[in-house]
């Protein structure tokens, strides 16, 4: 029988029925309580469906990656993006491959360093990847809004009414996308795949083109490659410069996190299972390398036609190029209706590529912070933290004043910071599984990419800035709402043994009496003595029985958690019931509301009072799950019963 963690009450308002539908399905999803049998998992879309939703914010950095890339790295642009693709395609593609094994329920790398670290250190450590992944996210929301922002606005037609109005016109897409999710989201995926097809197939025209005029005028390249020798010297300079700058264009290697966030929504195999959803790993993979090969063809013919074919001064802040470089060429190459198709296409997928970030976060955070208790019960409700999230972006843009190139920065180091996170989960995942050649190669990718997280870092400083305000703002808010939460009955379900099931069967037809009990050497004589003192202390008629209850604390800094009741009879006379839970008082108060529902009896429970301080015995609770246990079980079952004839009793003497 299952003990729910919390008693949802019904709406009392439309607008709060409308905020919290689906909250109930929504928990059991998240907790995992209703695993997919035989045959679930087949039901999904093909992958090279999904693979555009997680394209919309892949594909869509060409919006603005050639700009940037041409700012950064100027005329090496071209050489810088090839070794960016070196590294996506042997260093990003591997990593996410093996997190898709690892991780196949779009729980991403985070979920595999979770698994490898335990207590609060664990913890708090996913805290830190969260902000980061929050920095990824939303910076992809109010960039991307901002770039479509940039190309409505430098339309030659619409330029001189729009010119001004580039913030405003930036919070209203931000606005849209969030009352896209506050509506609905099933069609996601259709909208996606007409919405990338056309977008690639148009830029597939204007590089086409573009290389056509390159190479119908020779003199192009020539006057690149005199310009890159005169600035940089011999080739062997211009590959170590581009090794130095290239960490500046990590915003091309976007989507990789995003591709296996969305793995749920990937068709599998008829015989796939929650276990082995081996049909879903199988695609997801052809998913990520399609993905990756794609983007980097377009990123490195990208970046040559457009630093080829666009004077340099364009780039630059107030130029036309700036944040849309392929636009620039559309318009220059094709004629104005073609760029002004061009245009829209970019606008469209650059304000839908937020979808995809959106839908990261609300797959993320929700599968966390309220399971670790670090975030309030209607986290779990999508509408609520969608109008969470669009309020954040409204502030992030208007800290970077909607400015593409402002938010470049923030944007690299979330994106940087979840890869090298990704790349040491899956190190340390080939070495516990004993593929040294795995390890290895992992290892040197981890490497890698410490180093381009490390310049991007020195160098533009403010992503760390911007990731440490929502690290701090995220451990603040947890740790606050798990303080909040503290007395709220958080044992999802109560499984009994045999033996467990006999004892309360056996002592269904009398009063029931638990001795809580502090396991020490677990000899005669402690069992004798504490009965004896408790039969004393609360006058407990001698022909009455009475069971002993002790309880194990597994890891006190999980929130949420089953319990496992055994139950044994020591020294041939004492019947024990041992607990496993994160928490002692937690792990009673389930038990005695269990033996209640079961038995239709309200059982009794004797403790002893804690000796100590009340408040450091409050701390050692709430850190460890231990310390002030009979008045915590209390007012535990308090708040989980709120009708007191109902309650079971409690007696501390």
């Amino acid at each position: 029988m299952e003990q729910p963690t919390m008693a949802i009450a019904t709406p009392t308002s439309r607008l709060r029925s409308w905020l919290l539908e689906g909250l109930t399905e929504q928990t059991k999803h998240q907790s995992g309580s209703q695993p997919e049998t035989a045959g679930t998992a087949v039901h999904g879309r093909p992958w090279w469906r999904v693979m555009c939703l997680t394209g919309l914010d892949y594909f869509s950095t060409l919006g603005y990656q050639p700009g940037i890339a041409a700012l950064a790295a100027g005329l090496l642009s071209p050489v810088a993006t090839i070794v960016l693709v070196i590294l996506t395609l042997f260093g990003a593609l591997p990593v996410y491959r093996r997190v898709a094994e690892e991780s196949p329920h779009g729980e991403g790398s985070i979920a595999m360093l979770e698994r490898l670290l335990s207590f609060w250190k664990g913890k708090l450590f996913v805290l830190t990847l969260l902000g980061f992944a929050a920095t990824d996210f939303l910076i992809t929301i109010t960039l991307s809004a901002a770039d479509a922002t940039a190309h409505l606005v430098e339309n030659p037609h619409l330029t001189s009414t729009l010119n001004g109005h580039q913030m405003i016109i930036t919070l209203i897409m931000i606005a849209l996308l969030g009352a896209v999710f506050l509506k609905g989201f099933s069609e996601a995926i259709g909208v996606a795949v007409v919405l990338v097809i056309s977008y690639l197939a148009l830029n597939v025209v204007v590089i086409a083109v573009g290389l056509w005029k390159v190479i119908s005028e020779p003199h192009v390249i020539g006057d690149w490659t005199e310009a890159l020798t005169a600035e940089h010297g011999n080739p062997i300079m211009m590959v170590a410069i581009a090794l130095l700058v290239f960490p500046k264009l990590a915003l091309g290697m976007s989507g990789f996190e995003t591709g296996v966030a969305v793995m749920p929504h990937v068709q599998g195999d008829p015989d796939d299972t929650d276990e082995k959803p081996a049909g879903r790993i199988r695609d997801t993979k052809k998913l990520l390398t399609t993905a990756a090969v794609i983007m980097s063809v377009f990123l490195i013919t990208s970046s040559f036609v457009t630093t080829l074919l666009i004077p340099a001064d364009q780039f630059k802040p107030g130029g036309e190029a700036n944040g849309r470089a392929l636009a620039f060429l559309a318009h220059e190459n094709l004629g104005s209706a073609f760029g002004t198709v061009y245009d829209v296409s970019t606008i469209l997928i650059l304000w839908f590529a937020g979808s995809s970030a959106m839908a990261g976060l609300l797959n993320l955070m929700p599968r966390y912070l309220p399971r670790y208790g670090m975030a309030p019960h209607w986290a779990r409700a999508l509408r609520p933290m969608v109008i969470v999230f669009t309020l954040i972006a409204f502030l992030v843009t208007w800290l970077f004043d909607a400015d593409v190139d402002a938010q470049g920065g923030a944007y690299a180091t979330g994106v940087l910071v979840l890869f090298t996170s990704a790349a040491v989960a899956v190190t340390i995942a080939a070495r516990r599984a004993g593929q040294r050649g795995w390890a290895i190669a992992f290892a040197a990718i981890s490497v890698v990419l410490l180093y381009t997280t490390g310049v991007n870092v020195i160098e533009r400083p403010d992503g760390v800035k911007i990731g440490a305000c929502f690290i701090a703002g995220i451990m603040a808010l947890s740790l606050l709402s798990r303080l909040a939460r503290v007395f709220e009955l958080r044992v999802t379900h109560v499984e009994l043994d045999d033996m467990a099931q006999r004892f309360i069967r056996d002592t269904a037809n009398r009063t029931i009496r638990f001795i809580a009990n502090e396991p020490g050497s677990r000899d005669l004589d402690e069992y004798r003595q504490k009965k004896l003192q408790i039969r004393a202390d609360n006058d407990i008629p001698s022909e009455d029985d009475v069971m002993f209850v002790e309880v194990t604390v597994l890891d006190a800094s999980e929130f949420e958690a089953g319990m496992r009741v055994r139950g044994e009879v020591l020294h041939d006379r004492y019947r024990v019931l041992t607990l496993e839970s994160s928490s002692i008082p937690n792990a009673l108060a389930a038990l005695l509301l269990y033996v209640r529902d079961e038995t239709g009896q309200r059982p009794h429970i004797y403790f002893e009072w804690t000796e100590g301080n009340p408040m450091a015995n409050f701390l050692r609770f709430f850190l460890f799950g231990q310390g002030e246990v009979a008045p915590v079980t209390r007012e535990v079952i308090r708040e989980a019963e709120p009708d007191r004839s109902r309650r079971p009793h409690v007696h501390a003497g």
